[in-house]
């Protein structure tokens, strides 16, 4: 049997695999065009943030390719891990996906009388934010905020990808390189992984203000891997007549949790003005329809001639 000769892979044809953005702000280091601008916005009154672990152990899972009949690995150059996410499908089951559930005490989320918790739209555009309802009055009082308390479970459900960069010898001796790949699973829907820990945050007061406190929280969630054993010869299994790749493994998966009381406010900020892009002109249209209006305020009107008359 004859070796395999190595063929090398090929390469992009572009200069540059990566980018950088463009914002179309600019500031020319000085204050004359700095204008004061009002915005509505929310404010974060109060945050907590929480960093959680949880292991999963994974035996004998298979990898592919193949290294072929009579292969032996000889050394890792890296083994890598990363979620799982099927684009065309958000809601695949496959997906990594970490999913808080937190009940409060001293305070309670606002329903709609159907039993269903009133939800607003956040900063990210979904309804990701409860309405928060407690008797602040006593701390009203003191100028200060009403602590509530909370238990935070996650749920870890899909899989990930883990990638092993192996140097290995064929049959003949001869020494390659190959990467090998597996999507493991990690819990299922109907078992999932449960991360839980305990919080406090600070709610504003719910009677001096148009709006009722928001209770917000998101998470995200990212994996470390290694060898079981941290042993080639114990955690890598070869099939000497197919070079089947199994491999013992240990998966960390690393979450960061933020938890966040905000309110609505309006502010005023200091701004250079609106951002412009350079546009890619046609040739077809002299002109373009503009995408924001002017300000027309006070402040950017003319100063009127000694003509003008008011009726």
């Amino acid at each position: 049997m004859s070796c395999n000769k190595n063929i090398p892979s090929a390469t992009l044809g572009i200069e540059d695999r990566c980018c950088t953005a463009t914002t179309g702000c600019s500031f020319d280091g000085t204050l004359r065009n700095v204008v004061t601008e009002p915005i509505y916005v929310q404010k974060v009154y109060d945050a907590a943030l929480f960093n959680l672990q949880g292991l999963r152990t994974i035996e004998g899972q298979p990898f592919t390719p193949a290294l072929g009949r009579g292969a032996r690995v000889i050394a890792i150059r890296e083994i890598r891990c990363r979620k799982f996410f099927n684009p065309a499908n958000i809601n695949d089951p496959r997906n990594l996906t970490v999913t808080p559930c937190t009940n409060i005490a001293g305070a309670e989320f606002v329903e709609d009388g159907a039993g269903k918790e009133v939800r607003v739209i956040g900063p990210d555009g979904t309804a990701s934010e409860k309405l928060v309802y407690a008797n602040t009055q006593e701390c009203d009082e003191e100028g200060k905020g009403t602590p509530i308390f909370g238990t935070q479970n996650i749920a870890i459900t899909g899989n990930v990808v883990v990638e092993i960069d192996v140097v290995y010898q064929e049959d003949c001796g001869r020494e390659n390189r190959a990467t090998l790949k597996a999507v493991v699973p990690i819990a299922s829907p109907a078992a999932p992984l449960i991360l839980t820990n305990f919080f406090e945050l600070c709610l504003p007061s719910v009677f001096d203000g148009a709006f009722l406190p928001r209770f917000t929280e998101f998470c995200n969630i990212d994996c470390e891997v290694r060898l079981a054993t941290n042993s080639i010869r114990r955690d890598l299994i070869i099939d000497p007549a197919t070079g089947t790749v199994r491999a013992n493994l240990i998966i960390a998966l690393c979450v960061t949790c933020e938890k966040k009381i905000v309110v609505p406010v309006q502010l005023c900020v200091l701004s250079t003005g609106f951002p412009v892009l350079a546009a890619n002109v046609e040739q077809i249209c002299t002109s373009f329809p503009q995408l924001f209006p002017n300000q027309i305020d006070e402040n950017s009107r003319p100063c009127s001639s000694a003509n003008d008359q008011t009726f």
